[in-house]
């Protein structure tokens, strides 16, 4: 069924009316809150004609004898803008097409656009407006993004603190491990001193270095999980995160990680370094996680990042804390019950 011409609610502008001719909107749009005339809009004036290129009364129709200076005479070809009328952005030329974003009374939407009927895009031939010079660098809740060398930084301290860690709670089965490799290895090397390439009488590796390292690789990945994981989860920073000023956050919404995400984003980095034992497959895929940022855009995002659906920002320097922030002065002193 369809509705009778007369003055609507713009559904894809609900703040305006317009007047619907029983197929399509025509005119101009009014605030919804002032009272629409009688009848439909008045017809909106033909585009006044640029300077240089003659009045609209010195223009001949298309396919006269002759012309203004400079304009040949004829039919225009198809495709092609009619004479007299400047494509945008080109000095001395008429301004914008009707529909064209900016240009007052028109929404700017093309055909095909939601909700906006009767809306016309460019003349055939003409090009569709682009965003002049490079478009500016995404902002993530309004945050910039942490660049590569912050975020390297902040990595580098998190793997010294990891380190350390091991350290304390792996340092004595790094050392059986070693011990029961070493009669292997200084035969090794004294023979290759020597230039000896034969590999008959060399010691036999203790039985338990196998079981050792695959302990030290548990306790190393468990270690990083119980250090990154939490603190990631609750605040989104580790503490090399904080002093590097950075955080991150998940990509729909300011808040926090949460354990699933903030464990997906670890796992994707953090769980090969039990494929250390094969032929240091692992680190090869956590270094290319590493890099990754540097080849992403828009959003730098390291494989972690995609995984987890998280960006890493940066966080402004000088932010007043909570609890030291001055009290609101919005009631003069005395007015408070």
């Amino acid at each position: 069924m369809s509705l009778e011409p007369g003055w609507y609610v713009d559904p894809a502008e609900p703040e305006t009316r317009r007047w619907w001719d029983g197929a399509g909107w025509i005119g101009a749009p009014i605030p919804v809150d002032v009272t629409p005339p009688d009848g439909p809009p008045p017809a909106e004036p033909e585009p006044a004609a640029a300077p240089g290129n003659g009045s609209a009364a010195n223009r001949p129709a298309s396919g006269a004898a002759g012309g203004p200076t400079g304009q040949p005479a004829g039919p225009v070809p198809s495709g092609q803008p009619t004479p007299g009328w400047g494509q945008p952005g080109q000095p001395g030329q008429a301004g914008p097409w009707p529909g064209q974003p900016g240009q007052p009374g028109q929404s700017g939407a093309w055909p095909g656009h939601p909700g906006q009927p009767g809306q016309q895009g460019p003349p055939p031939g003409w090009p569709y407006p682009q965003w002049p010079g490079r478009p500016p660098a995404p902002r993530p809740h309004g945050l910039p993004l942490a660049s590569y060398g912050a975020r390297l930084v902040a990595r580098l301290i998190d793997l010294g603190v990891v380190f350390l860690l091991n350290v304390l709670v792996n340092g004595w089965f790094v050392w059986r491990y070693f011990e029961a490799i070493e009669p292997y290895l200084r035969e090794t090397m004294r023979r290759a001193l020597n230039g000896d390439t034969s590999t008959e009488g060399l010691p036999q590796i203790d039985d338990q270095a196998g079981g050792l390292q695959v302990v030290i690789l548990l306790i190393a990945t468990a270690l990083w999980f119980a250090y990154e994981v939490p603190s990631m989860a609750a605040r989104g920073q580790t503490f090399g995160k904080r002093v590097a000023g950075v955080r991150a956050l998940p990509v729909e919404a300011d808040q926090p990680l949460g354990f699933g995400r903030a464990f997906r984003r670890w796992s994707t980095l953090g769980m090969p370094t039990l494929l250390w034992y094969c032929c240091g497959l692992g680190l090869l895929l956590q270094l290319v996680d590493a890099v990754s940022p540097l080849f992403d855009q828009p959003l730098r995002q390291a494989l972690h990042d995609k995984r987890a659906q998280t960006v890493v920002v940066q966080l402004p320097r000088n932010r007043p804390a909570p609890r030291t922030a001055p009290p609101d002065r919005a009631d003069p002193p005395g007015d408070t019950p």
